[in-house]
């Protein structure tokens, strides 16, 4: 080691050639918020020095373009891209990400921790960070049923794990606020970051969240919701994935004063978001078109990010960093030429160098078990009046909505005049037989249902649909499969994605499937839907979480 050190001095001191050198730079230094036009030296992977360096075993000509950190994402689950973890990879080393902090609730809700495991297994040998948190609540609350529960005795095993940052988004707000105990036992597991989950929190409630120890939340939808978190010391991590859009709306938070405790986060993004649109660089795209200074914007997505989480060597391109590095011609545009990790070329014009195969454990297959069920389960009866779901494309909040439900013989039905679908959600991971039923206003299909294993958090199987024999075959194709998405019209399943990896992933190629995935989308949408992304949408429906009305495997769960 001394040895290595000892060259690294003498590679910054120009008394050795570097290994590599990128020429003509113009670098984005983000902890000065400048463009410095300059040669850069790399020695073991890890930038030696920033000046007139002239030799190189490798002399890379960058002719005038950028060059800056590779972007970091402050918060996704990897999970949601419907891909494994070397395709994940695959998908957005390309679009310039170098590092992902990432929460694996969605498999640690299947399969608890031997789940976390093997997403970190699958992780540790690709050109790309894998930084974690671990998750705190599996189940995610106490309305829905998991395939596993994270305790505090497993949760204070997984903390010690390596690459682990910090304790996972604190989603059962409602359970700090009402000062569970078992809450408080997660809590005094870490002091370090804790990562929060407060849609909508205001006022008191905000104080006490924020004081129980929650150091940042994404969840803001609202301008001055977002404004308030900022001042009670959260650091405010802006969301921008597949179905949840908040970035125009909170970009005008972020000024002279404001941007060091902000950075940006895609949560969810599928595979077909990050193979058509991108990753960071996208969410990066879209700021910068919006007016964000983009220095600034580039600070946010690297050393912002960085310094939050105390990601060592990691965020910017100085002396002792990580030459984990992006390059790119056009600082409006921002759209990666080359993407390096640890001194290497790992993607070049949107195509990864790269290929590092990562199987799933036979043990995480084979996990879809229901009890058998006729379409009787899906008519319950019902008198008078009910709380129905009311859907917001491009949120994951819903509204609580009062109506009077259609009925045939007393029984619920689906009311198309009035896009009232049956919305229903099937218990999946312990065949215990429970089937919650309700109805979900925004959907709009005209005929014709979907069924998915993807349902945040639990992933137990969710459906809608407007007859409930396709409804019921629709759930029977995503069983069949052993996890998936599946769209059904009539007798005919029109569309299906096996995701047999949990129920929630595919280990298939990243572009098979997102073709599959878009073809489900695009079949969705003919059947009559008027959101942008109905298997994203419904995805959401059964997050016991999130306000203001969900269905879950237990029944119809209300925000009051």
């Amino acid at each position: 080691m001394v040895e290595r050190w000892r060259r690294f001095l003498a590679v910054a001191q120009q008394r050795e050639s570097a290994d590599l050198l990128w020429r003509n730079a113009r670098l984005v230094n983000v902890a000065s918020g400048e463009i410095e036009r300059v040669n850069v030296a790399v020695c073991d992977g890890l930038v030696a020095g920033i000046g007139d360096y002239t030799e190189a075993e490798q002399i890379v000509d960058l002719a005038g373009d950028y060059l800056a950190p590779s972007f970091i994402d402050g918060h996704v689950h990897v999970e949601s891209s419907l891909i494994w973890v070397d395709q994940f990879a695959r998908a957005v080393v390309p679009h310039g990400t170098g590092a992902v902090v990432t929460d694996p609730h969605e498999i640690a809700n299947v399969a608890g921790l031997d789940g976390i495991r093997a997403l970190m297994d699958a992780g540790r040998p690709q050109p790309l960070d894998f930084y974690f948190t671990i998750p705190s609540c599996v189940p995610a609350s106490d309305r829905e049923s998991s395939g596993a529960v994270m305790t505090t005795e497993v949760i204070s095993e997984a903390l010690t794990l390596p690459n682990v940052v910090g304790l996972g988004e604190m989603m059962n707000f409602p359970g700090v606020l009402n000062g569970d105990e078992s809450i408080y036992d997660k809590l005094q597991l870490l002091v370090g970051r804790r990562d929060g989950h407060a849609p909508g929190l205001r006022g008191p409630a905000l104080n006490a969240y924020a004081g129980s120890g929650m150091t940042s939340d994404h969840e803001s939808t609202e301008l001055e919701e977002a404004r308030e978190k900022l001042r009670r010391g959260m650091m405010l991590m802006i969301r921008e994935g597949s179905t949840e859009h908040n970035l125009l709306e909170l970009l005008p938070l972020v000024d002279d004063r404001t941007y060091p405790r902000c950075c940006f986060a895609s949560d969810d993004r599928d595979c077909a978001t990050l193979l058509n649109d991108g990753h960071v660089d996208a969410i990066l795209r879209k700021a910068i078109g919006a007016g964000l200074d983009p220095i600034r914007a580039i600070r946010m997505a690297t050393l912002a990010t960085a310094e939050y989480w105390r990601l060592p060597r990691t965020g910017q391109i100085a002396p002792g960093f990580r030459a984990n590095a992006v390059v790119f011609s056009d600082l409006s545009d921002i759209r990666p030429r080359a993407v390096y990790f640890n001194g290497r070329v790992v993607a070049e014009d949107g195509r990864a160098l790269f290929d590092v195969p990562a199987t799933a454990p036979d043990g995480l297959l084979h996990s879809v078990n229901i009890t058998p069920f006729d379409v009787d389960r899906l008519r319950p009866v019902v008198e008078g009046r009910m709380v129905a779901v009311g859907a917001i494309p491009g949120q994951i909040v819903t509204r609580k909505l009062e109506v009077e439900p259609k009925t045939t013989d007393g029984r619920l039905t689906s009311d198309v005049d009035r896009d009232l679908l049956k919305l229903v959600v099937v218990e999946r991971h312990h065949a215990t037989g429970r089937i919650g039923v309700g109805l979900v206003e925004g959907f709009g299909l005209k005929q014709g249902a979907l069924a998915s294993s993807i349902a945040h958090d639990a992933h137990n199987i969710v459906a809608v649909g407007v007859d409930d024999f396709e409804i019921l075959r629709a759930i029977q194709a995503v069983v069949r499969m052993q996890g998936g998405l599946a769209a059904v019209r009539g007798r005919d399943v029109l569309a299906e994605l096996a995701l047999p990896i949990a129920g929630i992933l595919s280990p298939e190629p990243l572009e098979d499937v997102t073709e599959h995935y878009e073809k489900l989308e695009a079949v969705a949408r003919s059947l009559g839907s008027s959101v942008p992304s109905p298997f994203g949408l419904l995805s959401f429906m059964a997050l016991s979480v999130i306000p203001a009305a969900r269905v879950t495997d237990q029944g119809i769960v209300t925000f009051d």
